[in-house]
């Protein structure tokens, strides 16, 4: 979680995505427990392809743990995904130009 001004966001890593799966997809499933601020579903930069895994941001923490725990280990177009509070970056780490912006 982070927080920006007064307002505290948290970041969850979504693993195991079925390389077919779109942002709208990984969204919408969030979404049913509450506000998503962002979706980025990481891609190889040199082809372009899912790498299986991406982050969720959404702006109010008890829907965030809300949407952990209903979506870990639950079916996603047709896979198990892995969902949990992503690792804070380390200072100075950069976002990964090949994540796809929302």
């Amino acid at each position: 979680m982070f927080c920006l001004n007064t307002f505290c966001f948290m970041n969850i890593f979504v693993a195991k995505l079925n390389f077919k799966t779109k942002r709208e997809d990984l969204e919408k499933a969030f979404a049913a427990y509450g506000q998503v601020t962002s979706v980025k579903i990481v891609r190889d930069r040199d082809t372009g392809r899912s790498k299986g895994y991406g982050f969720v941001e959404m702006p109010n923490a008890e829907e965030a743990n809300k949407a952990i725990e209903a979506l870990n280990n639950s079916q996603l177009d047709e896979r198990e995904i892995v969902v949990k509070p992503a690792n804070p970056k380390a200072p100075g780490e950069q976002t990964s130009p090949s994540a796809e912006p929302q």
